[in-house]
């Protein structure tokens, strides 16, 4: 695709999918700004009259929605999982936002975005497109395409089992859910602010194993079908617990397959959308 076409005024961006994604990006892009959302349209759209068509559609339906796609424009996908190959042989490229997309949409202000591309320009426009979702792109490369999903999914939809567990336990003290919001938020910003090690407290960190030894009582005796979950958890919570401080560990570089992504324009400020 002629890099002129990319850097005009405002690209026409083909959204095909009107699923959850598909609907928050076109609420999210402006459709004054230099990237202009058509759709979102349903699946088997061709692209025509577009520049760039992206595929908001299931993993295993992206190859099929790109062999709909008349040749022509850049064509992308928003998996986290899956690499460049099912958009071949368009001009590929990906977004994947880092953020849960519920029925209500999303914002995507502020969270990173997963991007690749086939090309430099592919690339170049992934990262445009996240500029203007206010998103942070970094490239993630095929081969660390499952880890960097895996990881998604346990900071995620883990997260939404592991305090659907607690919920259950805990009403049979009779405590809802909204009591135990303001734990569960305060322990997500420490996480985010100190890091796992720093963050962690209770018994298991302080080695109160009375106390733990109690608590799996409790489970045993009301959730049972929590034990398995609830010894996975004290034991990795034993290994977090004697794992070395962050703060004596050597300085984290940033991975190699994790590089920033080139940008075409300057990036926008992170204000919420």
């Amino acid at each position: 695709m002629p890099p002129t076409v990319l850097n005009r005024a405002q690209t026409r961006l083909a959204l095909v999918g009107a699923g959850r994604l598909g609907n928050a990006f076109a609420h999210a892009l402006d459709v004054t700004g230099s990237i202009r959302p058509i759709g979102p349209l349903g699946r088997g759209a061709d692209g025509a009259g577009c520049d760039v068509v992206l595929l908001c559609v299931p993993d295993a339906e992206i190859a099929l929605a790109a062999a709909a796609i008349a040749p022509g424009p850049l064509v992308g996908h928003c998996s986290g999982a899956t690499g460049l190959k099912p958009l071949a042989p368009h001009e590929a490229f990906s977004v994947h936002p880092l953020m849960t997309v519920t029925a209500d949409g999303a914002t995507f202000a502020g969270a990173t975005a997963a991007v690749d591309g086939a090309t430099d320009a592919a690339l170049a426009f992934a990262t445009r497109l996240a500029g203007a979702l206010r998103m942070e792109a970094v490239r993630v490369r095929p081969e660390d395409r499952p880890a960097y999903h895996a990881a998604a999914s346990i900071a995620s939809n883990f997260l939404v089992t592991l305090e659907a567990a607690a919920e259950e336990l805990a009403a049979t003290a009779g405590i809802r859910r909204h009591m135990l919001v303001p734990l569960v938020r305060a322990t997500v910003e420490n996480w985010a602010s100190l890091g796992g090690e720093l963050a962690l407290t209770g018994p298991v960190a302080r080695g109160d194993e009375t106390t733990v030894a109690r608590q799996r009582e409790a489970v045993a005796e009301r959730t049972p079908a929590l034990i398995p979950l609830f010894d996975a958890l004290t034991e990795a919570t034993r290994a977090l617990a004697s794992a070395p401080s962050l703060e004596r560990a050597p300085s984290l570089e940033r991975a190699p397959s994790l590089e920033p992504a080139p940008s075409l324009e300057p990036a926008p400020s992170l204000e919420r959308a």
